[in-house]
């Protein structure tokens, strides 16, 4: 059974929420941990710049948000989707097959890792 959307109650989601990039990449450098943003919705933000290194971004909704640049690399994006975002220059996990990541552009679809 899937989780529903969460929206946390922490700082550094607020600042993404509210599109502050900065404030959230500043921020997350002082934390010795950051939380979870499994199953967290992020539709229609503007990301460009993030600093996604390390974060569980899984099950998370990415529909229609602008994520031009951001390197995903060393983040887990396991389920997420990506439905009609902007993802120019962006790198994305090994584990991610291109296939997967067409289908959640066009089609919704939850991104899996290849075994």
């Amino acid at each position: 059974m899937n989780e529903p959307i969460r929206m946390i109650d922490h700082p550094l989601f607020q600042a993404l929420r509210n599109e502050n990039v900065d404030a959230f990449n500043q921020a997350r450098k002082s934390l010795n941990e950051v939380p979870s943003f499994a199953y967290c919705d992020f539709r229609g933000l503007d990301l460009r710049g993030l600093d996604a290194t390390n974060l569980d971004l899984s099950n998370a909704y990415f529909r229609g948000a602008d994520l031009r640049g951001v390197d995903f690399r060393q983040a887990n994006l396991e389920g997420a989707s990506i439905a009609g975002a902007k993802i120019s220059g962006c790198y994305f996990p090994h584990k991610l097959a291109a296939d997967e990541l067409v289908m959640s552009l066009n089609h919704g679809t939850r991104m899996r890792y290849r075994q």
